[in-house]
């Protein structure tokens, strides 16, 4: 597995801390690995590590509540301090007040887990303000290629347009078992993890709304909007239901809502919202055939780039015309458009136009996946092979 960098420059600052350190994140998009990957640079500096995995049965065995579990760590305990790695911990019982427990010694905790028996958003309010959290998400591009290289494989823009980037999904020897394998971790995430979470007793009503919102990323909608749709399939919806189930797609990191941005109001509109995948994989395994969502798709890996690049991001209305997204790092400004292709001049004319009336304070960019370069005087036309490469805009 590669090294992550990127986390580990985040999370390194809090080795020494006494805060819980939760690595949290979508199901199977590599906390388990981070986890590993701390213990490992902790370990070669000669530090004391202890790692419990509780998803083996016979650790589960062993310790299975919090007494157990403080009472096994006691043992461990020295004059220099101990960094104890737990993961799976939802599958301790009262993991919370263990966690709490073992934070006040001379301890660095660093805990883990999924989805089946607690939400990865949940983790952090079980902590009450004793923790600090680092979200994991499934490869950006640049780290799919190095993995796929690590693997001796070749992994293009176009496989990661279609395919994504959970890590496992890499591993698969060709594109039937790829598509098996994704469609039985969305399985997982929206039957066992949300269905039974939340005891969902509508279960077709909700499955049918998942894949209507999973199918359409990179849309604006609001929940009303989402009712109506459903309406219109002969499926009754209140709006506060569709509310309660994006709230739960939200608490699995399955998708992300970006609100719109009113230069007008200077605020973020909050009754609507763009909403993306976490990983576009989730949009083509429920594509029929082999008809992918190419444009869509393309919109919601720079999306997932940006927050990468550490950017906060909302859609920007520019009187009536929308840009796909204002990004703003370090406190410089950029409005950016995404289109797969500007070739065509009535796509050039369109895209290119979304930016008038804008002044040149804030630097406007088009990213597509053209190879010619289309920059004018006044907006920066990125490669999107270029882009994807970017360490910052």
């Amino acid at each position: 597995m590669i090294l992550r960098e990127h986390y580990m420059t985040q999370i390194r600052p809090f080795y020494e801390s006494d805060l819980v350190k939760i690595i949290t994140g979508i199901r199977r998009c590599g906390k388990s690995v981070i986890l590993k990957q701390v213990m490992n640079e902790l370990e070669a500096a000669g530090k004391r590590c202890l790692f419990l995995d509780f998803d083996l049965r016979p650790v589960r065995a062993k310790i299975p509540n919090a007494d157990a579990l403080i009472a096994y760590v006691n043992d461990y305990l020295g004059d220099d301090k101990l960094y104890i790695f737990l993961d799976e911990v939802q599958n301790v019982e009262g993991w919370n007040e263990a966690a709490r427990t073992l934070r006040l010694y001379n301890t660095s905790v660093f805990i883990t887990g999924s989805n089946s028996k607690l939400l990865s958003r949940e983790f952090t309010k079980e902590l009450s303000g004793r923790y600090v959290s680092f979200r994991i998400r499934p490869f950006v591009y640049r780290e799919a290629k190095e993995y796929s290289e690590q693997l001796g494989r070749r992994f293009e823009i176009s496989d990661y347009l279609v395919w994504g980037g959970f890590p496992a999904a890499l591993e698969q020897q060709d594109i039937e078992s790829m598509k098996r394998y994704l469609n039985d971790l969305n399985s997982t995430i929206i039957y066992n993890d949300l269905e039974n979470r939340y005891n969902i007793r509508k279960k077709d009503v909700f499955e049918r709304i998942v894949d209507y919102i999973l199918v359409s990323n990179a849309r604006i909608f609001s929940a009303k909007s989402i009712a109506d749709y459903m309406k219109g399939q002969n499926v009754s919806v209140s709006v506060p239901t569709v509310i309660k189930y994006l709230g739960y797609l939200k608490e699995a990191y399955v998708i992300e809502d970006i609100p719109l941005y009113s230069p007008k109001a200077k605020a973020k509109l909050n009754y609507y919202y763009k909403l993306y995948d976490e990983d576009v994989s989730l949009n083509s395994i429920r594509t029929s055939g082999n008809r992918y969502d190419l444009t869509h798709n393309l919109e919601n890996i720079i999306l997932n780039e940006l927050i990468y690049l550490g950017c906060e991001v909302t859609v920007y209305n520019n009187k009536g015309r929308e840009i796909d997204f204002r990004a703003v790092r370090d406190g410089k400004l950029y409005l950016i458009q995404v289109a797969y292709s500007v070739a065509e001049e009535k796509a050039y004319d369109r895209e290119f136009s979304a930016f008038a009336g804008i002044d040149n304070t804030m630097k406007k960019i088009i990213i597509t996946n053209d190879d010619i370069d289309y920059s004018t005087s006044t907006v920066y036309h990125y490669k999107l092979r270029d882009f994807l490469l970017m360490d910052e805009l």
